[in-house]
This record gives structure tokens, C-alpha cells and sequence, in this order.
């Protein structure tokens, strides 16, 4: 039996959690480093599961399976394709400068007696820790109820990340704060529980179907698509649709695509950076990474059927993101606005049918992850040092901090896809696969990244420019553990940006087995075509 290199992957934060949040009380700084040796040791499992994955083998590689219940037809079944080995890849590596960076976030809720039974530090990181694991695990599932089970999972701990360890930095002071931190993680829970509840329905659907049939229901993804390859199962077309649409409703939610979006500028805005980052950088990457796993997989007429539909979604995302994004005057909410219309680009990507299209969208996963990190980390140094997150109470900073506002102004480039570094590429193949077949909504979609110049210039310039404002003044500059978060993305940013080969190569097989799975090839350039 070879070593079970997910299991174990997955297994490390789980068991980090526990121990880290069994640390005593006074032992704060153990506890710390604690969870971060647990998160580096994960990260150096996906690393080594990333080069020792060949793009050129199997289609799910590592795997493993398990019966769970026999009964129902429950298996513990994981493994990963091209994209999924490069999704735990970086939920492992922003794990880590999620922990340096939120640092001494839980310090302040500490009380003057270190023994008491209240621990806040330890259940900082152990909640960090928790659901590192469970979005590894939803990564590497290859089982629909095993992936659902995780996909709901990782809601709990978030709702504590949100609405126990929230900020507060607000305007209306502490009262205040607390009420729109409770606000935003029950608005969080509630909108991808929504979500949740009818996906379950359409995996008993999904269940149903399987067993009239086969026979025998099953779960598994690759018995499904053995099973509807052979011809032994087709699924009629209005319960393939219905199917389908039970599962994307809770992929778009997570994403999160308009008009659904509504949850994610609460939750990032009451969110400490740290935990904002975990948000939109790791966990909303398991919606549209399902998209391409289950969606496609399982549904493919049915998604060519959505494909208008959900388009024109996708770019409605990109422009009504960035246009609030242009107005916001709180800078968390700003970013979280331009993450919605970035993960527009990311759906647009996805659902054009495109090899460049979806390539695009998969490099799109990983880009938005670091770039949204650097951007939204220093945001987060910036907003704690002045205490307000509101853009009026800001300008000069580069005057007194220039090494800050240079991170900033990098991460933010980053955002508005400056050539040279990574999200350009990524954005340049979701709009040339887009063009390709799609050129109308291409040429809209396009207007995103203007808009996106005006927003990250506009924050750059009332923030880090002009004369320094009141409270300004005596702001210190980034110290050496902030550089040591900041640094490593930066340079992954322009190595990214003038490399990405090392990803497209493990992407791309996947990506070509996706586009076989619902029929479809690029098109043909117009003169290639008349020849």
C-alpha cells in the first residue's frame, strides 16, 4: 500500500488544530508557533505532492479509496488532478503568512488572568488551522458527499474567524463593532448554508438517479463518469439540469457571482486582514475550483445549456464589482468588491470553453490568491496602525513609511493586472479564450480592467500621496516579520508574471480532459477556418 499523501496532507492541519488549541492558557507565544510549524509542515507535503505529480499520467493521481458505508454507497475516495494539486499548493503556502501576519490579532482579546479556560490565542490558530485542513480535504475529495460534508464544514469555523476575532477598527467604537461582526458572520452562514442546503438535495438527487440506473446509487465521481462514458448512464435532460443547477447555485454563492455576492464585502470588511485573506484567497477558491470539477464533470449538457446565462453573470461580476469598488471609501471593502469582479473573470474563464479560457481561469485561482494576499496583508498593517480602515483618514503615508507604501502600491498593481506581474497572464487568457467565442462579452469584459486601473490608483493616491494627514505622522514603518509576509509574494507575483510555465504545464492536461468531458474544442482562428 503506497503512503497515503492526502490523507496525510489534510490530516497535519487537522491534528495542528487540535494540539495548538491544547496548549496552555499562558503558553501564548508556544501556541503560535506551534500552529506554524504544523501549516509549514503542510506546506511542504503539497510541494512535494506537487513535484511528484506527472501531467503527462493519470488524470487523478495519489488516490485513494476506502469504503465508508456501504449501504449508501459512501467511500472515502481522494485524489487530484492537475488543478486540484495546484489548488492545495496554495492553500498551503498563504496559510503560514496568514499566521505571521495575523500574528498578535488575538493578543488584544486576552484578559488579565492567562490561566483562565478562555483561550483566545490558541483558538485563533486552531480555527486558522481547521480550515486549512477542510479545504484541503474538499480539494482532494473525489467523492460528491465526502466533498460536500467539507464544503460545509469549513462554514463552522469561519463563523467563530468572522464574528469572534473580527476588527475593531470601526468608527462607531466598540458596541458598534461588535453588532457588524455578528452581522456579517451570520450573513456569511446563512447565505452559503442556503447554498449548501439545495446543493444536499441535488447529491441526493445525483444519488437517486445513480441507483435507479446502476442498480447500485454511488457518490463517486470517477464510477459517475466510468459509468456515463460506457453509456450506462444518462441522465435525462431536465434532471440533468436540475442537478446542475443545485450544485452551481452553491458553487456561485462560494465564489461568490453576482447578485449572490453580497455576503463577501461584510465578511472581508468586519474581518480582520488576516481572516479577509483566508476568505476570499483559500475558501472561496473551492467554489469556482467545484465548477470545473463537478459541474463539467458531472453536468456537461447541462452547463453548455447554462453557459449564456451564466456569462453574461459572470460579467455583469466584473463591471458592477469594480464600479463599487471605484466608490467604496473603506479600503477592505474596496478590495472585496474587486475580488468579486476578479472572480468574475475567473467564471468567464471558466464557463467560455476555451483551453486558453480555462488555463487562464485556473492560473486566475492562483494569482488572485497571491496578489489579494500581499494587497490585502498590507492593507491590514496599514489599517492597524491608524486604527480606521476609512480611505479619508489616510494620505502622505509613503512620506513616513515609504517601504509600506511601496508593498501597497505593488500588490495593488498586482490587483489592476500590470504586465510583469502574475494576474496579468491569467487575465490575458480568460479574455483571449473569452474573444475567441465569445467576442462581444469579451470586448465588456475588458472594461473591467480599466475600471480596475481607477480604483487601485485612486486608493494609492488618496492613501499613499499629498500631504500626510493628521495621526500620519509618527506611523513606523514595515518591521521584519511584516517584510518576511510581504516579501515571498511579492517575489511569487513576478516570478509568476515573466514564468508561469511551472503551473500551466500541471494545469493544462486537466484543463484538456475538462473540455473532453463536455464535448467541446477551441475554435478555429476565422482564416484558418475559410482555408
Amino acid at each position: 500500500m503506497s503512503f497515503p499523501f492526502l490523507t496525510v496532507t489534510a490530516a497535519l492541519p487537522a491534528v495542528g488544530a487540535v494540539v495548538t488549541a491544547a496548549v496552555p492558557a499562558a503558553q501564548r507565544t508556544a501556541a503560535k508557533y506551534t500552529a506554524l510549524a504544523f501549516s509549514l509542515g503542510t506546506l511542504v507535503l503539497a510541494i512535494v505532492n506537487m513535484a511528484r505529480f506527472s501531467p503527462g499520467g493519470d488524470r487523478y493521481q495519489f488516490t485513494e479509496s476506502h469504503a465508508w458505508v456501504k449501504s449508501f454507497g459512501l467511500r472515502y475516495d481522494l485524489g487530484v488532478d492537475g488543478i486540484a494539486v495546484v489548488m492545495v499548493a496554495l492553500t498551503a503556502l498563504l496559510i503560514p503568512f496568514v499566521m505571521m501576519a495575523g500574528w498578535h490579532d488575538a493578543d488584544t482579546l486576552e484578559g488579565p488572568d492567562p490561566n483562565r479556560r478562555w483561550r483566545p490565542t490558541q483558538g485563533f490558530f486552531a480555527l486558522i488551522l481547521l480550515v486549512e485542513a477542510m479545504v484541503v480535504l474538499s480539494f482532494e475529495s473525489t467523492d460528491v458527499f465526502l466533498f460536500y460534508i467539507f464544503f460545509e464544514a469549513m462554514l463552522i469555523p469561519m463563523y467563530f474567524l468572522i464574528g469572534g476575532f473580527g476588527d475593531r477598527a470601526h468608527a462607531g467604537g466598540e458596541e458598534e463593532a461588535a453588532r457588524q461582526r455578528s452581522y456579517a458572520a451570520v450573513k456569511f452562514l446563512l447565505y452559503n448554508l442556503a447554498g449548501g442546503l439545495i446543493m444536499l438535495a441535488a447529491v441526493i438527487g445525483l444519488y437517486a438517479a445513480t441507483a435507479k440506473q446502476l442498480g447500485t446509487g454511488t457518490f463517486s465521481l470517477q464510477e459517475i463518469m466510468a459509468a456515463r462514458a460506457s453509456g450506462k448512464l444518462d441522465l435525462a435532460t431536465s434532471t440533468e439540469r436540475w442537478l446542475f443547477l443545485g450544485f452551481f447555485f452553491a458553487f456561485a454563492v462560494k465564489a461568490p457571482l453576482w447578485p449572490l455576492h453580497t455576503w463577501l464585502p461584510n465578511a472581508m470588511g468586519e474581518s480582520t486582514a488576516p481572516v479577509a485573506v483566508l476568505i476570499t484567497a483559500v475558501v472561496d477558491k473551492v467554489g469556482t475550483f467545484a465548477m470545473l470539477r463537478f459541474c463539467l464533470q458531472l453536468f456537461p449538457e447541462a452547463s453548455k445549456w447554462a453557459t449564456p446565462v451564466i456569462l453574461v453573470l459572470a460579467v455583469i461580476s466584473i463591471i458592477y464589482g469594480a464600479l463599487l469598488a471605484v466608490g467604496q471609501r473603506d479600503i477592505k471593502r474596496l478590495i472585496a468588491y474587486a475580488s468579486v469582479s476578479h472572480f468574475g473573470f475567473i467564471i468567464l474563464g471558466i464557463f467560455a470553453m476555451t483551453s486558453q479560457g480555462q488555463s487562464g481561469a485556473t492560473l486566475y485561482m492562483v494569482n488572485h490568491g497571491i496578489s489579494t494576499a500581499a494587497l490585502m496583508l498590507v492593507a491590514g498593517f496599514l489599517i492597524t496602525r491608524r486604527g480606521s480602515r476609512l480611505i479619508a483618514d489616510f494620505g502622505g503615508v509613503q512620506k513616513v513609511a515609504p517601504v509600506l507604501a511601496g508593498t501597497f502600491l505593488v500588490g495593488g498593481l498586482a490587483t489592476l493586472s500590470l504586465p510583469g506581474l502574475a494576474p496579468f497572464v491569467s487575465e490575458f487568457l480568460v479574455l483571449v479564450g473569452t474573444f475567441s467565442r465569445y467576442p462581444v462579452l469579451g470586448i465588456i469584459a475588458t472594461l473591467g480592467i480599466v475600471l480596475a486601473a481607477l480604483y487601485v490608483l485612486v486608493l494609492y493616491q488618496r492613501t499613499m500621496t499629498g500631504p500626510v494627514k493628521a495621526g500620519i505622522e509618527g506611523m513606523s514603518d514595515l518591521k521584519a516579520r511584516e517584510v518576511l509576509v510581504v516579501a515571498p509574494l511579492i517575489a511569487l507575483l513576478l516570478f509568476l508574471g515573466v514564468y508561469p510555465k511551472p503551473v500551466t504545464d500541471i494545469v493544462n492536461p486537466s484543463v484538456q480532459h475538462t473540455l473532453s468531458d463536455v464535448h467541446k474544442t477551441d475554435p478555429k482562428p476565422p482564416l484558418e477556418a475559410k482555408k
